[in-house]
């Protein structure tokens, strides 16, 4: 259950991670104001609370080498185990998915406040997710509204966002229904995720439990989700949609689906929102099955456009697929396994060139050096020790 980073972050922010504008120290256990000469992205990687985690831990990441600081404890918070960052403004927020809030069956949403000169993040507020196990969130891209997708609640809700980024109490709930073929996994709504396009006009969700991926028409003045024509696509039964990504130049969507291990392209219609299906294939490597314990996880396109990434837990692996740039559809390049059990979530950097991945069983993170001409993954040979992680969200350095 859990989004990949917004690659939308603003040109600013890149610019400034990629030119070293400033500095963080390897951080102590009360993060300081690091030395001018430190340089690299804040990287905060989300978890599940328990005997090794906190909350949000932050770490940074050196643009040059790929090595990844000592990770310190950013914010103590129950179980963020999705994390998004504002489009333009120093902000991150992550969904808790716990079983209550304030007296209700609900998950709740945090939102807190960027110090990108010693990674700390202060909590600005908290509020209703609308219900059970909030599992993914995004910032639209006019950064008015967070979108939250609940798993064990099988809804969708938009928070609008007041002048300082606090979370508001929800604008707009949508309730799904129905089931698929899966008894065991698909007797009830799952939404899984959710994304919004560029143009903050559509909003995706991948239901799980439906073997669908649901479409909206997105209001960002007003934060309302309606029914888009037509309200869903389909993909073939028992699959299990879980993530979806967007194509970041192209009107191409990608799917991860949990439960059958594979990965369905989609073109997209980017005046109506539609999506049509060009080709489905597996996530896993060519001659290997689905297993008992094997499942898919996370799903997103390089920054440029020419590859599309997924993760398979219990196979313990990163799949990465070459994009047709006329047709949208993938070919297979690789497998590579994440030297760890159970990868979950992870990310790319803004600049493309590496791909951080978290382990959640063996509670290690683990960074790759991406090649910009086939898309193949290098370890960096340099993991860090979190427990339990499940995002991964890139802040520059100020």
């Amino acid at each position: 259950m859990q989004k990949p980073f917004d690659h939308r972050v603003s040109a600013i922010w890149i610019a400034a991670a990629l030119a070293g504008a400033a500095s963080l120290s390897a951080f102590a256990q009360a993060p300081s104001t690091p030395p001018a000469d430190a340089a690299g992205l804040l990287v905060y990687i989300g978890t599940y609370t328990g005997a090794k985690s906190k909350g949000i831990y932050v770490s940074r990441l050196d643009l040059k080498s790929g090595a990844l600081s000592t990770p310190e404890l950013a914010a103590e918070t129950a179980s963020p185990s999705f994390l998004a960052v504002h489009p333009t403004r120093p902000l991150l927020y992550a969904v808790n998915e716990v079983s209550s809030f304030a007296g209700n069956a609900t998950g709740s949403v945090s939102a807190f406040g960027i110090d990108r000169a010693t990674g700390r993040l202060t909590l600005l507020n908290q509020e209703s997710s609308g219900g059970a196990g909030p599992a993914h969130l995004t910032v639209d891209a006019a950064g008015r509204n967070v979108l939250v997708a609940n798993y064990g609640g099988g809804s969708v809700s938009v928070l609008p966002l007041d002048a300082q980024g606090r979370l508001q109490p929800s604008s707009a709930f949508v309730q799904h229904t129905g089931s698929s073929v899966n008894p065991q996994r698909q007797k009830e709504p799952h939404a899984h995720a959710i994304v919004v396009d560029a143009d903050d006009r559509f909003a995706y969700v991948p239901d799980l439990g439906l073997d669908k991926i649901m479409i909206y028409r997105f209001g960002p003045a007003k934060g309302t989700l309606a029914p888009a024509t037509p309200p869903f696509a389909a993909v073939a039964p028992g699959s299990g949609p879980r993530h979806i990504a967007l194509h970041p130049r192209r009107p191409y969507a990608y799917v991860i689906n949990e439960i059958l291990c594979t990965v369905t392209a989609f073109s997209r219609d980017a005046a109506g929102g539609g999506l049509t299906e060009l080709q489905t294939l597996s996530s896993l490597p060519p001659g290997q099955t689905v297993q008992a314990g094997y499942s898919t996880a996370e799903i997103i396109v390089h920054p440029s456009g020419r590859f599309v990434y997924g993760s398979n837990r219990g196979h313990n692996s990163l799949s990465a697929f070459a994009v047709d740039d006329k047709t949208g559809t993938l070919t297979f390049i690789e497998n590579q396994p994440t030297q760890g059990r159970t990868p979950r979530g992870f990310n790319i950097d803004p600049s493309g060139t590496f791909l951080i991945a978290g382990n959640q069983q063996s509670d290690s993170v683990v960074v790759f050096r991406i090649d910009p001409q086939t898309g193949r993954l290098t370890p960096t040979g340099q993991p860090i020790e979190v427990g339990a992680p499940v995002s991964i969200a890139f802040v520059p350095v100020r």
